[in-house]
Protein backbone atom coordinates (compact mmCIF):
# COMPACT_ATOMS: atom_id res chain seq x y z
CA UNK A 1 0.00 0.00 0.00
CA UNK A 2 1.36 3.41 -1.00
CA UNK A 3 2.12 5.94 1.71
CA UNK A 4 0.28 9.27 1.95
CA UNK A 5 3.32 11.05 0.54
CA UNK A 6 3.56 8.71 -2.45
CA UNK A 7 -0.14 9.07 -3.20
CA UNK A 8 0.01 12.86 -3.02
CA UNK A 9 3.23 13.05 -5.00
CA UNK A 10 1.74 10.90 -7.75
CA UNK A 11 -1.40 13.03 -7.82
CA UNK A 12 0.47 16.32 -8.08
CA UNK A 13 3.20 15.16 -10.46
CA UNK A 14 0.65 13.70 -12.89
CA UNK A 15 -0.09 17.24 -14.08
CA UNK A 16 3.58 17.88 -14.91
CA UNK A 17 5.33 17.09 -18.16
CA UNK A 18 8.04 14.44 -18.12
CA UNK A 19 10.96 16.89 -18.02
CA UNK A 20 9.38 19.41 -15.62
CA UNK A 21 10.23 19.84 -11.95
CA UNK A 22 7.90 20.92 -9.17
CA UNK A 23 7.50 24.63 -8.71
CA UNK A 24 6.15 26.57 -5.77
CA UNK A 25 2.53 26.00 -6.79
CA UNK A 26 3.05 22.25 -7.06
CA UNK A 27 4.81 22.20 -3.69
CA UNK A 28 1.85 24.03 -2.12
CA UNK A 29 -0.55 21.55 -3.67
CA UNK A 30 1.56 18.68 -2.34
CA UNK A 31 1.57 20.23 1.14
CA UNK A 32 -2.23 20.70 1.09
CA UNK A 33 -2.74 17.13 -0.11
CA UNK A 34 -0.58 15.78 2.72
CA UNK A 35 -2.37 17.97 5.28
CA UNK A 36 -5.80 16.75 4.15
CA UNK A 37 -4.58 13.17 4.17
CA UNK A 38 -3.27 13.44 7.74
CA UNK A 39 -6.50 15.08 8.90
CA UNK A 40 -8.51 12.22 7.41
CA UNK A 41 -6.26 9.68 9.10
CA UNK A 42 -6.59 11.44 12.45
CA UNK A 43 -10.37 11.51 12.13
CA UNK A 44 -10.43 7.82 11.21
CA UNK A 45 -8.18 7.01 14.16
CA UNK A 46 -10.39 9.05 16.51
CA UNK A 47 -13.52 7.29 15.27
CA UNK A 48 -11.90 3.89 15.69
CA UNK A 49 -10.70 4.71 19.19
CA UNK A 50 -14.10 6.01 20.29
CA UNK A 51 -15.90 3.06 18.70
CA UNK A 52 -13.64 0.56 20.46
CA UNK A 53 -14.04 2.44 23.74
CA UNK A 54 -17.85 2.24 23.52
CA UNK A 55 -17.80 -1.45 22.56
CA UNK A 56 -15.39 -2.25 25.39
CA UNK A 57 -17.39 -0.25 27.96
CA UNK A 58 -20.64 -1.82 26.73
CA UNK A 59 -19.14 -5.29 27.06
CA UNK A 60 -18.03 -4.58 30.63
CA UNK A 61 -21.51 -3.26 31.39
CA UNK A 62 -23.19 -6.31 29.90
CA UNK A 63 -21.21 -8.46 32.35
CA UNK A 64 -23.39 -6.83 35.00
CA UNK A 65 -26.15 -9.17 33.81
CA UNK A 66 -24.14 -12.00 35.33
CA UNK A 67 -23.82 -9.99 38.53
CA UNK A 68 -27.57 -9.47 38.76
CA UNK A 69 -28.11 -13.18 38.08
CA UNK A 70 -25.71 -14.23 40.85
CA UNK A 71 -27.26 -11.86 43.38
CA UNK A 72 -30.76 -13.01 42.51
CA UNK A 73 -29.80 -16.70 42.63
CA UNK A 74 -28.08 -16.24 45.98
CA UNK A 75 -30.99 -14.28 47.45
CA UNK A 76 -33.68 -16.89 46.72
CA UNK A 77 -34.24 -20.30 48.24
CA UNK A 78 -32.63 -23.31 46.59
CA UNK A 79 -36.00 -24.50 45.28
CA UNK A 80 -36.10 -21.51 42.90
CA UNK A 81 -32.50 -21.20 41.64
CA UNK A 82 -33.01 -22.47 38.08
CA UNK A 83 -36.15 -20.43 37.64
CA UNK A 84 -34.46 -17.25 38.84
CA UNK A 85 -31.47 -17.72 36.53
CA UNK A 86 -33.77 -18.47 33.60
CA UNK A 87 -35.72 -15.28 34.16
CA UNK A 88 -32.55 -13.19 34.32
CA UNK A 89 -31.59 -14.64 30.95
CA UNK A 90 -35.06 -13.86 29.56
CA UNK A 91 -34.65 -10.28 30.76
CA UNK A 92 -31.53 -9.81 28.69
CA UNK A 93 -33.10 -11.48 25.64
CA UNK A 94 -36.30 -9.45 25.81
CA UNK A 95 -34.26 -6.29 26.30
CA UNK A 96 -32.14 -6.98 23.22
CA UNK A 97 -35.13 -7.55 20.96
CA UNK A 98 -37.05 -4.58 22.33
CA UNK A 99 -34.13 -2.18 22.02
CA UNK A 100 -33.34 -3.44 18.51
CA UNK A 101 -36.92 -3.12 17.28
CA UNK A 102 -38.00 0.26 18.66
CA UNK A 103 -36.05 1.13 21.80
CA UNK A 104 -33.01 2.77 20.25
CA UNK A 105 -35.20 4.59 17.73
CA UNK A 106 -37.30 6.13 20.49
CA UNK A 107 -34.21 6.91 22.59
CA UNK A 108 -31.77 8.76 20.35
CA UNK A 109 -32.88 8.96 16.72
CA UNK A 110 -34.94 11.90 15.53
CA UNK A 111 -35.45 12.92 11.91
CA UNK A 112 -37.31 16.09 11.03
CA UNK A 113 -37.40 19.68 12.16
CA UNK A 114 -36.48 20.08 15.83
CA UNK A 115 -37.25 23.07 18.01
CA UNK A 116 -33.86 24.09 19.39
CA UNK A 117 -35.55 25.72 22.38
CA UNK A 118 -38.15 23.14 23.44
CA UNK A 119 -36.59 19.87 22.32
CA UNK A 120 -38.48 16.65 21.60
CA UNK A 121 -40.29 14.00 23.64
CA UNK A 122 -39.40 10.83 21.72
CA UNK A 123 -37.30 9.66 18.77
CA UNK A 124 -38.81 8.57 15.46
CA UNK A 125 -36.32 6.86 13.15
CA UNK A 126 -34.12 3.79 12.48
CA UNK A 127 -36.73 1.27 13.62
CA UNK A 128 -35.36 -2.29 13.47
CA UNK A 129 -32.00 -0.59 12.70
CA UNK A 130 -33.19 0.25 9.21
CA UNK A 131 -30.68 2.66 7.66
CA UNK A 132 -28.45 2.69 10.73
CA UNK A 133 -25.44 1.30 8.84
CA UNK A 134 -25.73 4.06 6.22
CA UNK A 135 -24.92 6.85 8.69
CA UNK A 136 -21.39 8.22 8.29
CA UNK A 137 -21.31 11.47 10.28
CA UNK A 138 -19.17 11.59 13.43
CA UNK A 139 -22.22 12.38 15.58
CA UNK A 140 -24.63 10.08 13.76
CA UNK A 141 -26.15 6.83 14.97
CA UNK A 142 -24.02 3.71 14.57
CA UNK A 143 -23.83 0.07 15.58
CA UNK A 144 -21.32 0.68 18.38
CA UNK A 145 -23.56 3.38 19.88
CA UNK A 146 -26.53 1.03 19.72
CA UNK A 147 -24.59 -1.69 21.56
CA UNK A 148 -23.36 0.73 24.22
CA UNK A 149 -26.84 2.09 24.90
CA UNK A 150 -28.38 -1.38 24.84
CA UNK A 151 -26.26 -2.31 27.87
CA UNK A 152 -27.87 0.56 29.81
CA UNK A 153 -31.38 -0.43 28.74
CA UNK A 154 -30.81 -4.07 29.69
CA UNK A 155 -29.62 -3.01 33.14
CA UNK A 156 -32.79 -1.03 33.74
CA UNK A 157 -34.95 -4.04 32.87
CA UNK A 158 -32.94 -6.52 34.94
CA UNK A 159 -33.37 -4.46 38.11
CA UNK A 160 -37.03 -5.50 38.15
CA UNK A 161 -36.25 -9.22 37.90
CA UNK A 162 -34.75 -9.49 41.37
CA UNK A 163 -37.65 -7.75 43.08
CA UNK A 164 -40.16 -10.25 41.64
CA UNK A 165 -38.11 -13.38 42.27
CA UNK A 166 -39.86 -16.60 43.34
CA UNK A 167 -43.39 -15.59 42.35
CA UNK A 168 -43.59 -14.11 38.85
CA UNK A 169 -44.44 -15.98 35.63
CA UNK A 170 -41.92 -16.31 32.82
CA UNK A 171 -44.14 -14.77 30.17
CA UNK A 172 -44.44 -11.58 32.20
CA UNK A 173 -40.63 -11.29 32.32
CA UNK A 174 -40.38 -11.32 28.54
CA UNK A 175 -43.29 -8.91 28.12
CA UNK A 176 -42.15 -6.34 30.66
CA UNK A 177 -38.53 -6.53 29.48
CA UNK A 178 -39.70 -5.70 25.96
CA UNK A 179 -41.97 -2.95 27.27
CA UNK A 180 -39.28 -1.34 29.42
CA UNK A 181 -36.49 -1.37 26.84
CA UNK A 182 -38.79 -0.76 23.89
CA UNK A 183 -40.84 2.15 25.17
CA UNK A 184 -40.65 3.16 28.85
CA UNK A 185 -36.90 3.51 29.29
CA UNK A 186 -36.33 5.04 25.81
CA UNK A 187 -38.62 8.00 26.51
CA UNK A 188 -36.68 8.80 29.70
CA UNK A 189 -33.35 8.34 27.93
CA UNK A 190 -34.44 10.57 25.05
CA UNK A 191 -35.68 13.32 27.37
CA UNK A 192 -32.44 13.55 29.36
CA UNK A 193 -29.62 12.01 27.28
CA UNK A 194 -30.57 12.75 23.68
CA UNK A 195 -29.06 15.95 22.29
CA UNK A 196 -32.55 17.23 21.46
CA UNK A 197 -34.49 15.82 24.43
CA UNK A 198 -36.75 18.33 26.15
CA UNK A 199 -34.89 17.94 29.49
CA UNK A 200 -31.43 17.75 27.93
CA UNK A 201 -28.73 20.29 28.84
CA UNK A 202 -27.76 20.44 25.14
CA UNK A 203 -30.84 22.20 23.76
CA UNK A 204 -30.82 25.97 23.27
CA UNK A 205 -32.97 26.76 26.32
CA UNK A 206 -32.39 24.02 28.91
CA UNK A 207 -34.66 23.67 31.92
CA UNK A 208 -33.67 26.34 34.49
CA UNK A 209 -30.61 27.08 32.39
CA UNK A 210 -28.78 23.86 33.23
CA UNK A 211 -31.10 21.09 32.10
CA UNK A 212 -31.36 17.77 33.94
CA UNK A 213 -27.90 16.39 34.67
CA UNK A 214 -27.53 12.63 35.01
CA UNK A 215 -24.12 11.73 33.66
CA UNK A 216 -24.31 7.93 33.78
CA UNK A 217 -27.83 6.97 34.85
CA UNK A 218 -28.80 7.30 38.51
CA UNK A 219 -32.12 8.61 37.26
CA UNK A 220 -32.45 7.36 33.70
CA UNK A 221 -31.48 3.77 34.51
CA UNK A 222 -31.79 3.18 38.25
CA UNK A 223 -34.82 5.27 39.22
CA UNK A 224 -36.60 3.84 36.19
CA UNK A 225 -35.78 0.27 37.17
CA UNK A 226 -36.40 0.85 40.87
CA UNK A 227 -39.75 2.57 40.37
CA UNK A 228 -40.97 -0.18 38.06
CA UNK A 229 -39.82 -2.74 40.64
CA UNK A 230 -41.89 -0.93 43.30
CA UNK A 231 -45.00 -0.87 41.11
CA UNK A 232 -44.58 -4.53 40.17
CA UNK A 233 -44.04 -5.59 43.79
CA UNK A 234 -47.16 -3.77 44.95
CA UNK A 235 -49.33 -5.43 42.30
CA UNK A 236 -47.76 -8.89 42.53
CA UNK A 237 -48.08 -8.99 46.34
CA UNK A 238 -45.62 -10.72 48.71
CA UNK A 239 -44.53 -14.34 48.49
CA UNK A 240 -46.81 -16.83 50.23
CA UNK A 241 -44.34 -17.57 53.00
CA UNK A 242 -43.34 -13.94 53.50
CA UNK A 243 -46.43 -12.57 55.27
CA UNK A 244 -48.33 -14.43 58.00
CA UNK A 245 -51.03 -13.66 60.54
CA UNK A 246 -50.31 -13.44 64.24
CA UNK A 247 -52.64 -14.94 66.88
CA UNK A 248 -54.47 -11.64 67.19
CA UNK A 249 -55.01 -11.44 63.43
CA UNK A 250 -52.39 -8.80 62.69
CA UNK A 251 -50.21 -9.39 59.64
CA UNK A 252 -46.51 -9.81 60.22
CA UNK A 253 -43.68 -10.19 57.75
CA UNK A 254 -40.89 -12.71 58.14
CA UNK A 255 -37.50 -12.53 56.55
CA UNK A 256 -36.75 -15.14 53.89
CA UNK A 257 -33.00 -15.62 53.74
CA UNK A 258 -31.27 -16.48 50.51
CA UNK A 259 -29.57 -19.84 50.25
CA UNK A 260 -26.09 -18.63 49.22
CA UNK A 261 -24.24 -15.58 50.59
CA UNK A 262 -21.32 -16.68 48.40
CA UNK A 263 -23.32 -16.02 45.23
CA UNK A 264 -24.46 -12.68 46.62
CA UNK A 265 -20.86 -11.60 47.27
CA UNK A 266 -19.76 -12.80 43.83
CA UNK A 267 -22.62 -10.94 42.18
CA UNK A 268 -21.81 -7.75 44.05
CA UNK A 269 -18.17 -7.82 42.94
CA UNK A 270 -19.21 -8.48 39.32
CA UNK A 271 -21.59 -5.52 39.46
CA UNK A 272 -18.92 -3.31 41.00
CA UNK A 273 -16.55 -4.29 38.19
CA UNK A 274 -19.23 -3.57 35.58
CA UNK A 275 -19.88 -0.17 37.13
CA UNK A 276 -16.51 1.08 35.90
CA UNK A 277 -17.73 0.52 32.35
CA UNK A 278 -21.05 2.07 33.33
CA UNK A 279 -19.60 5.32 34.69
CA UNK A 280 -16.20 5.79 33.05
CA UNK A 281 -17.62 4.52 29.76
CA UNK A 282 -20.26 7.25 29.78
CA UNK A 283 -17.58 9.66 28.59
CA UNK A 284 -18.18 7.83 25.24
CA UNK A 285 -15.49 9.78 23.31
CA UNK A 286 -12.02 9.05 24.58
CA UNK A 287 -10.49 11.05 21.72
CA UNK A 288 -12.01 14.35 22.90
CA UNK A 289 -9.67 16.78 24.70
CA UNK A 290 -9.65 16.08 28.44
CA UNK A 291 -11.83 12.97 28.09
CA UNK A 292 -9.19 10.73 29.66
CA UNK A 293 -9.25 12.86 32.83
CA UNK A 294 -13.04 12.74 33.06
CA UNK A 295 -13.06 8.95 32.59
CA UNK A 296 -10.37 8.59 35.25
CA UNK A 297 -12.31 10.82 37.66
CA UNK A 298 -15.47 8.80 37.05
CA UNK A 299 -13.61 5.57 37.85
CA UNK A 300 -12.11 7.02 41.04
CA UNK A 301 -15.46 8.34 42.24
CA UNK A 302 -17.08 4.99 41.46
CA UNK A 303 -14.57 3.19 43.68
CA UNK A 304 -14.95 5.70 46.51
CA UNK A 305 -18.74 5.82 46.33
CA UNK A 306 -19.10 2.04 46.55
CA UNK A 307 -16.55 1.70 49.35
CA UNK A 308 -18.14 4.49 51.41
CA UNK A 309 -21.60 2.99 50.99
CA UNK A 310 -20.37 -0.36 52.26
CA UNK A 311 -18.66 1.09 55.35
CA UNK A 312 -21.54 3.36 56.35
CA UNK A 313 -24.14 0.60 55.98
CA UNK A 314 -21.94 -1.68 58.07
CA UNK A 315 -21.53 0.87 60.86
CA UNK A 316 -25.19 1.92 60.88
CA UNK A 317 -26.49 -1.65 60.74
CA UNK A 318 -24.24 -2.69 63.64
CA UNK A 319 -25.31 0.37 65.61
CA UNK A 320 -29.00 -0.46 65.14
CA UNK A 321 -28.57 -4.13 66.10
CA UNK A 322 -26.65 -3.15 69.23
CA UNK A 323 -29.28 -0.61 70.26
CA UNK A 324 -32.18 -3.01 69.70
CA UNK A 325 -30.86 -6.24 71.17
CA UNK A 326 -27.62 -5.40 72.91
CA UNK A 327 -25.89 -7.77 70.53
CA UNK A 328 -23.76 -6.81 67.55
CA UNK A 329 -24.89 -8.65 64.42
CA UNK A 330 -22.95 -8.45 61.16
CA UNK A 331 -25.49 -8.94 58.37
CA UNK A 332 -23.57 -9.32 55.13
CA UNK A 333 -26.63 -8.55 53.03
CA UNK A 334 -26.74 -5.01 54.42
CA UNK A 335 -23.11 -4.37 53.51
CA UNK A 336 -23.43 -5.77 50.01
CA UNK A 337 -26.53 -3.72 49.26
CA UNK A 338 -24.99 -0.68 50.94
CA UNK A 339 -22.12 -0.99 48.47
CA UNK A 340 -24.52 -1.14 45.54
CA UNK A 341 -26.50 1.85 46.84
CA UNK A 342 -23.29 3.84 47.04
CA UNK A 343 -22.50 2.91 43.45
CA UNK A 344 -26.00 3.85 42.28
CA UNK A 345 -25.87 7.22 44.03
CA UNK A 346 -22.51 8.23 42.59
CA UNK A 347 -23.52 7.37 39.03
CA UNK A 348 -25.32 10.64 38.24
CA UNK A 349 -22.41 12.89 39.19
CA UNK A 350 -19.37 10.64 38.85
CA UNK A 351 -17.61 13.01 36.43
CA UNK A 352 -18.68 16.37 37.86
CA UNK A 353 -18.01 16.04 41.59
CA UNK A 354 -14.68 15.90 43.42
CA UNK A 355 -13.48 12.67 45.06
CA UNK A 356 -14.04 13.97 48.60
CA UNK A 357 -17.65 14.69 47.66
CA UNK A 358 -18.09 11.15 46.35
CA UNK A 359 -17.11 9.83 49.78
CA UNK A 360 -19.90 11.91 51.36
CA UNK A 361 -22.44 10.86 48.74
CA UNK A 362 -21.59 7.18 49.13
CA UNK A 363 -21.51 7.34 52.93
CA UNK A 364 -24.98 8.86 53.13
CA UNK A 365 -26.23 6.38 50.53
CA UNK A 366 -25.25 3.44 52.75
CA UNK A 367 -27.25 4.83 55.66
CA UNK A 368 -30.15 5.61 53.34
CA UNK A 369 -30.21 1.98 52.20
CA UNK A 370 -30.57 0.59 55.73
CA UNK A 371 -33.40 3.03 56.53
CA UNK A 372 -35.19 2.44 53.23
CA UNK A 373 -34.89 -1.35 53.47
CA UNK A 374 -36.46 -1.42 56.92
CA UNK A 375 -39.17 0.99 55.79
CA UNK A 376 -40.37 -1.11 52.85
CA UNK A 377 -40.28 -4.18 55.09
CA UNK A 378 -42.58 -2.48 57.59
CA UNK A 379 -44.86 -1.56 54.67
CA UNK A 380 -45.02 -5.30 53.83
CA UNK A 381 -43.57 -4.79 50.37
CA UNK A 382 -41.77 -7.96 49.30
CA UNK A 383 -38.53 -7.31 47.43
CA UNK A 384 -36.38 -10.44 47.27
CA UNK A 385 -33.11 -8.60 46.53
CA UNK A 386 -33.87 -5.14 47.96
CA UNK A 387 -33.86 -3.63 44.46
CA UNK A 388 -36.20 -0.85 45.57
CA UNK A 389 -34.05 0.66 48.34
CA UNK A 390 -30.87 0.12 46.33
CA UNK A 391 -31.90 1.44 42.94
CA UNK A 392 -34.90 3.69 43.57
CA UNK A 393 -33.73 5.33 46.79
CA UNK A 394 -30.08 5.31 45.74
CA UNK A 395 -31.02 6.84 42.39
CA UNK A 396 -33.11 9.56 44.03
CA UNK A 397 -30.23 10.52 46.31
CA UNK A 398 -27.81 10.42 43.38
CA UNK A 399 -29.88 12.88 41.35
CA UNK A 400 -30.20 15.23 44.32
CA UNK A 401 -26.50 14.99 45.13
CA UNK A 402 -25.63 16.44 41.72
CA UNK A 403 -27.62 19.56 42.59
CA UNK A 404 -25.67 19.84 45.85
CA UNK A 405 -22.08 18.82 45.06
CA UNK A 406 -21.49 19.44 41.32
CA UNK A 407 -18.25 21.33 40.66
CA UNK A 408 -18.71 24.42 38.42
CA UNK A 409 -15.26 23.83 36.91
CA UNK A 410 -16.02 20.25 35.91
CA UNK A 411 -19.52 21.20 34.80
CA UNK A 412 -18.04 23.83 32.47
CA UNK A 413 -15.64 21.31 30.98
CA UNK A 414 -18.42 18.83 30.11
CA UNK A 415 -21.51 20.95 29.44
CA UNK A 416 -20.01 24.31 28.49
CA UNK A 417 -21.70 26.37 31.22
CA UNK A 418 -20.60 27.20 34.74
CA UNK A 419 -23.56 25.84 36.69
CA UNK A 420 -22.77 24.00 39.89
CA UNK A 421 -24.20 22.49 43.02
CA UNK A 422 -25.91 24.46 45.75
CA UNK A 423 -22.95 24.10 48.13
CA UNK A 424 -20.56 25.63 45.58
CA UNK A 425 -22.64 28.31 43.87
CA UNK A 426 -25.55 29.04 46.20
CA UNK A 427 -27.87 28.53 43.24
CA UNK A 428 -30.89 26.20 43.30
CA UNK A 429 -31.12 25.99 39.49
CA UNK A 430 -29.31 22.67 39.04
CA UNK A 431 -30.99 21.13 42.07
CA UNK A 432 -34.40 22.31 40.87
CA UNK A 433 -33.84 20.97 37.36
CA UNK A 434 -32.87 17.55 38.70
CA UNK A 435 -35.86 17.47 41.05
CA UNK A 436 -38.09 18.18 38.05
CA UNK A 437 -36.34 15.37 36.15
CA UNK A 438 -36.96 12.97 39.04
CA UNK A 439 -40.68 13.78 39.08
CA UNK A 440 -40.86 13.23 35.33
CA UNK A 441 -39.21 9.81 35.61
CA UNK A 442 -41.43 8.73 38.50
CA UNK A 443 -44.59 9.98 36.81
CA UNK A 444 -43.83 8.48 33.41
CA UNK A 445 -43.04 5.05 34.84
CA UNK A 446 -46.16 5.06 36.99
CA UNK A 447 -48.51 6.16 34.21
CA UNK A 448 -47.29 3.43 31.85
CA UNK A 449 -46.30 0.50 34.03
CA UNK A 450 -49.06 0.51 36.65
CA UNK A 451 -51.78 -0.22 34.03
CA UNK A 452 -49.41 -2.61 32.25
CA UNK A 453 -48.81 -4.81 35.32
CA UNK A 454 -52.46 -4.50 36.36
CA UNK A 455 -53.57 -5.91 33.01
CA UNK A 456 -51.07 -8.79 33.27
CA UNK A 457 -52.37 -9.51 36.75
CA UNK A 458 -56.02 -9.44 35.66
CA UNK A 459 -55.52 -11.91 32.81
CA UNK A 460 -53.49 -14.27 35.00
CA UNK A 461 -50.12 -13.77 33.33
CA UNK A 462 -48.31 -12.16 36.26
CA UNK A 463 -48.36 -14.20 39.47
CA UNK A 464 -47.40 -17.86 39.66
CA UNK A 465 -49.89 -20.48 40.80
CA UNK A 466 -49.88 -20.53 44.66
CA UNK A 467 -49.28 -24.27 44.83
CA UNK A 468 -46.37 -24.16 42.41
CA UNK A 469 -44.93 -21.25 44.34
CA UNK A 470 -45.04 -23.22 47.60
CA UNK A 471 -43.51 -26.34 46.06
CA UNK A 472 -40.80 -24.40 44.28
CA UNK A 473 -40.63 -23.15 40.72
CA UNK A 474 -37.70 -25.42 39.87
CA UNK A 475 -40.02 -28.39 40.47
CA UNK A 476 -42.98 -26.74 38.74
CA UNK A 477 -41.24 -25.51 35.60
CA UNK A 478 -37.83 -27.11 35.24
CA UNK A 479 -38.41 -30.79 35.87
CA UNK A 480 -36.72 -31.00 39.25
CA UNK A 481 -37.40 -34.27 41.09
CA UNK A 482 -40.54 -34.18 43.23
CA UNK A 483 -39.46 -37.19 45.31
CA UNK A 484 -39.48 -36.02 48.91
CA UNK A 485 -36.21 -37.82 49.67
CA UNK A 486 -34.38 -35.90 46.97
CA UNK A 487 -35.64 -32.44 47.85
CA UNK A 488 -33.22 -29.91 49.29
CA UNK A 489 -33.47 -28.66 52.81
CA UNK A 490 -35.49 -25.62 51.80
CA UNK A 491 -38.36 -27.74 50.48
CA UNK A 492 -38.51 -30.72 52.84
CA UNK A 493 -41.02 -28.96 55.01
CA UNK A 494 -43.56 -28.83 52.18
CA UNK A 495 -46.57 -31.01 52.82
CA UNK A 496 -46.43 -34.33 51.00
CA UNK A 497 -50.02 -33.87 49.83
CA UNK A 498 -49.04 -30.74 47.90
CA UNK A 499 -46.31 -32.59 46.03
CA UNK A 500 -48.53 -35.54 45.22
CA UNK A 501 -51.30 -33.21 44.06
CA UNK A 502 -48.88 -31.34 41.78
CA UNK A 503 -47.57 -34.60 40.32
CA UNK A 504 -51.10 -35.85 39.57
CA UNK A 505 -52.02 -32.50 38.00
CA UNK A 506 -48.94 -32.67 35.78
CA UNK A 507 -50.01 -36.10 34.62
CA UNK A 508 -53.57 -34.83 33.99
CA UNK A 509 -55.04 -37.29 36.49
CA UNK A 510 -58.23 -36.47 38.33
CA UNK A 511 -57.85 -35.19 41.85
CA UNK A 512 -60.17 -33.90 44.49
CA UNK A 513 -60.24 -30.22 45.30
CA UNK A 514 -57.19 -29.30 47.32
CA UNK A 515 -57.21 -26.64 49.95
Amino acid sequence: MATSYEQCYTEVSSSLSDDSTMGINEMLLLNKCLSDSFDNQNETLSRSLDSFFRIFAGTVMFLMQAGFAMISAGSVRSKNIQNTLMKNLLDACGAAIGFWAIGYSFSYSYLGQVSSEKGTFIGNSYFFMTGLDAQTGYDSASYDKWFFQFAFAATSATIVAGALAERCQMISYVLYSFMITGFVYPVVAHAIWSSNGFLSPEIESPLLGSGVIDFAGSGVVHITGGMIALIASLICKPRKERVFKNEDGTKLIRRIKGHSPSLQVLGTFILWFGWYGFNAGSVTRLSSPGAEKLASLAAVNTALGGASGCLSSLLFSVFLSDRRSGEIIFDITDYLNGTLTGLVSITAGCSIISPWCSVIVGFLAGILYVVASETITKMKIDDAVDAIPVHLCGGLWGMLSVGLFASPKLFLQIYGTDFGGLFFTGSFNLLGANVAGVFFILGWNTVIMFPFFSILNCIGWFREDPMEELVGLDISWHGADTNLKSLTTSTTSINKDILEHLERRRNNTSVDNFE
